[in-house]
C-alpha cells in the first residue's frame, strides 16, 4: 500500500452506509476527515459540515485533497441526486487539484470485451433497479466528457453486500464486470470503504472507472 500523502478529505453524504464506511476507514488511517451532511448526526470524523449537497460552494471545498461523492438514492425522488450531485460536484473541483472520488454503480459496467454490452442490458436484471443505474451511468458519462476534473469513479461488484464482512482483501479491476476465485461478482460495503480509500491513497486511475470485487 502506498504512503498515506493525502492527509484531508470531505465526504459527502458521510451519514450513509458505504459514506460512513469510509469516514471511519479514511479516519482510522490518519486522516483529517470533514463528514458533509445534509442534517447534524454523530459521525467519526474530525469535522463536520452541515449542508445539501446541491447548496455547496467551491469555498466549502476548498483545500481538501479528496472529495468522495457517496450519494445514494432508491426512491424516484432520490435517484436523481446520485446524477445531480456527481455533476455538480464536478463542476465545483473543475481546474482544482482536488480528486473527485465517486461510489458508482455496476449496472454500467462491460459484459464483453468490445465494450458494447453492459450488466443492465441483460435480461436478468431486475427492471426495478434500472432507473438507479441509469442515473449512476450518467453520471459516469458526464464524468468520462471531463479533462479538467480529477475524476475516478468506483464501480462495486453486482452483488454489493451492505452487511458483508470486512475481509481486508480485494480485487481492483477494470471496466469489465470481473468474478473472483469463486466465479461470483460480490464485496462488501466494508472491503470496497477499504479499496477506496487506497485509491485516494495510490493517486491512481485518475480520469478512469475502476471496480471492485471480493477475493
Amino acid at each position: 500500500m502506498a504512503e498515506n500523502t493525502t492527509k484531508k478529505i470531505a465526504v459527502v453524504a458521510a451519514s450513509g452506509r458505504v459514506g460512513s464506511l469510509v469516514v471511519r476507514e479514511a479516519r482510522d488511517r490518519g486522516y483529517d476527515v470533514t463528514a458533509i451532511v445534509r442534517e447534524e448526526c454523530a459521525t467519526p470524523a474530525q469535522h463536520t459540515l452541515v449542508r445539501d449537497a446541491l447548496a455547496l460552494t467551491p469555498e466549502d471545498l476548498a483545500g481538501f485533497d479528496a472529495v468522495v461523492d457517496a450519494i445514494g438514492g432508491w426512491t424516484p425522488e432520490t435517484i436523481p441526486a446520485i446524477t445531480d450531485v456527481a455533476i455538480y460536484l464536478a463542476d465545483i473541483l473543475a481546474g482544482t487539484n482536488t480528486r473527485l472520488i465517486v461510489v458508482g454503480g455496476a449496472g454500467s459496467l462491460f459484459v464483453n470485451p468490445e465494450h458494447t454490452a453492459t450488466v443492465d442490458q441483460g435480461t436478468d436484471f431486475p427492471e426495478d433497479w434500472k432507473p438507479l443505474s441509469a442515473a449512476h451511468g450518467a453520471a459516469l458519462a458526464n464524468l468520462r466528457q471531463r479533462a479538467n476534473v480529477k475524476w475516478t469513479y468506483v464501480s462495486p461488484a453486482a452483488d454489493f453486500q451492505a452487511d458483508g464482512a470486512r475481509t481486508g482483501v480485494y480485487t481492483l479491476a477494470g471496466e469489465e464486470l470481473a468474478l473472483n476465485a469463486a466465479g461470483e461478482s460480490t464485496v462488501s460495503y466494508a472491503d470496497y470503504a477499504i479499496a477506496l480509500v487506497d485509491l485516494i491513497e495510490s493517486g491512481a486511475h485518475v480520469g478512469e472507472r475502476v471496480s471492485v470485487v471480493s477475493k
